[in-house]
Order: C-alpha cells, then sequence, then structure tokens
C-alpha cells in the first residue's frame, strides 16, 4: 500500500500515537507523519504510507494553516491553556478592534520567535522539554518564520475585563510555534497572554474536510476500500516541474547517475522525473559539479495506481 491519508488527529494524542495505531491498523511498518501536532491540537496531520514516506519531507516543509484562541489577560508555564498560570492580570482593560489589529499586522511577515521551553526543539543535545520538567530554563536560538495572514475572526469592536480572549485564522511556514505567537502579541498589547485552543486547520494542501478519523480508516479497512481513499504521491510533488522520462534516459535515472543538468533547474529547485506518469526520481543540481544534476529521490516504480482524489 502506497500513498498519502489526511489524518484528523484528535485531542489527547500525539502525532507519535497516531502513527503506532495506524500501524497497527494498516499491519504495516512503514508510515510516517509529516510535522508533530501537540498532543491537545487537534487537526490536519497527513501521513504517509509505503513509498510515499520519501516525499514526508516536502509535506512537512510546506505551509500550515490554524485557528487559534488567544487569551490576552494570563500567561503559563507552555504558553498554552495546560501549563500553570505564571501571570495573572487583575485589572480590568480594554482593546479595540482597531489596536488589536494593528499588532496582529506587526506580527505578519517575517518575525523572529524564541521557542517554547516545553517543546521539542533540541539544545545540547537535549530537548528542550526535558530541562523544563528538571526546572531548569536554558538560552534557546531565535529562529525566523514566515506569517503569511493573520486574520481576526471576531466581529466585535472592543474587549473589555481582566481577561479576554478572541479567535483569529493562522497561515504561517513550518516551525512556527502559535502559541509563542500568541504570548508576542499579549507583549505587543502589554500584557500576559497565551494560547487557551489550537487546530490545524491546514497542512500542504490538505483541509479539514480532506481529512478521516482513526476510526474512520478502520473502517476503511475493515471494508477493503481504504486503497481508493489515499492520495498519490504525486500530491506531494505537484509544485516541481514534471518531466517524463525519455526511454534513452531511464536506465540512468533508475540507477542514479549524476547527469548533465536539465536546463529546468536553471530557475526551480527540483525536477521530477516521471515514467508512465507516475513519479520515478526527484533530481537536483549538484552541490559542487558544475552543470550536473543529482538524484533527490528515488521511486520504485509503482505497478499500483493510487486513486487520485
Amino acid at each position: 500500500m502506497n500513498g498519502i491519508l489526511p489524518l484528523w488527529k484528535e485531542k489527547g494524542m500525539t502525532s507519535h500515537d497516531c502513527v503506532f495505531k495506524l500501524r497497527k491498523i494498516l499491519h504495516m511498518k512503514r508510515i510516517g507523519h509529516t510535522g508533530t501536532l501537540d498532543p491537545s491540537v487537534e487537526g490536519v496531520l497527513p501521513i504517509c504510507i509505503g513509498e510515499s514516506t520519501k516525499v514526508a519531507e516536502y509535506l512537512t516543509d510546506s505551509g500550515k494553516e490554524y485557528i487559534a484562541e488567544i487569551t490576552i489577560g494570563s500567561s503559563t508555564t507552555t504558553e498554552d491553556a495546560d501549563g500553570e498560570v505564571l501571570e495573572e492580570n487583575d485589572e480590568v482593560f480594554t482593546i479595540t478592534r482597531e489596536e488589536l489589529q494593528r499588532h496582529l499586522n506587526a506580527l505578519t511577515g517575517e518575525i523572529e520567535q524564541i521557542p517554547p521551553m516545553y517543546s521539542a526543539v533540541k539544545v545540547n543535545g537535549k530537548k528542550l522539554y526535558e530541562y523544563a520538567r528538571k526546572g531548569l530554563e536554558v538560552e534557546r536560538p531565535k529562529r525566523t518564520v514566515t506569517i503569511h495572514e493573520f486574520e481576526l475572526l471576531d466581529s466585535l469592536n472592543s474587549w473589555s475585563g481582566k481577561s479576554i480572549t478572541f479567535t483569529a485564522r493562522i497561515a504561517c511556514s513550518k516551525g512556527t510555534y502559535i502559541r509563542t505567537l500568541a504570548t508576542q502579541v499579549g507583549e505587543l498589547l502589554g500584557y500576559p497572554a497565551h494560547m487557551s485552543h489550537l487546530e490545524r486547520t491546514k497542512s500542504a494542501s490538505f483541509k479539514k474536510d480532506d481529512c478521516y478519523t482513526l476510526q474512520e480508516v478502520q473502517d476503511m479497512m475493515d471494508q477493503q476500500v481504504l486503497d481508493e481513499h489515499l492520495f498519490p504521491i504525486d500530491y506531494a510533488l505537484q509544485d516541481f516541474p514534471h518531466v517524463e522520462v525519455p526511454e534513452s534516459m531511464e536506465k540512468a535515472i533508475q540507477n542514479g547517475q549524476v547527469l548533465e543538468a536539465h536546463t529546468i533547474l536553471e530557475d526551480e529547485p527540483k525536477l521530477v522525473w516521471t515514467k508512465n506518469l507516475q513519479p520515478f526520481a526527484v533530481y537536483v543540481k549538484h552541490p559542487t559539479k558544475e552543470g550536473k544534476m543529482k538524484p533527490e529521490k528515488m521511486f520504485v516504480y509503482l505497478s499500483e495506481e493510487v486513486t487520485t482524489k
């Protein structure tokens, strides 16, 4: 079985839990996810099955979209609703829509973030949450991420209280911490803040409506129809130019040889070679040999077609 399964990850499970359960349901080991979601977050989690695990990184590198609920007025140890309260505002304040929108705009585009202590980012060979669980705080390297859109979804003109909550849609690059983004909104407003709820609504080209729950996957396996609901491997390669392999080059590409660079690679980062319109290999510019190209991915030729959505 080969293909991409858009899974709807439910709350309370880690991304690895989902992979573990799918290995049992599908009776196969070659399964991988394409971007970690915290246990408290539900949402779109594309799963790569069989040969499609080779393209998992392309899906992981793609943009994501979220619907986030952000609470201004209190901060937590984890920057989300799961942590202990660190700071709590005790005075009534008012924020206008214009003021809030101005700060959301300021956080749109390229921004810097410091990963939260409760995260899987590694520092000196250890994951940050390992330090955090011991009560230690270490220096974390800043990272640059891109917020493509930060859209306020609430229709209110102002918010008042010791604590206020609003909902926003966020389209962003990989590696963005939405809970950290919530605290950054609070910093600009001058109040403690945290992310109180999060749902991933899009990952790469997969949306909520494309997804299946684990129970639905089990049902489709029982009915022997799961193959019909998988997306083809090529779905992860659709952003790259495709060229059908000439018969004269088939053996060389099949053997993963370094070749004269295709002119397409002058303007594009990757070239997908196809055979009978199915992915055969992905080639990139050679890093050290000028005018040459080398294979980045090689695919076992798929004789079984995966149904195209």
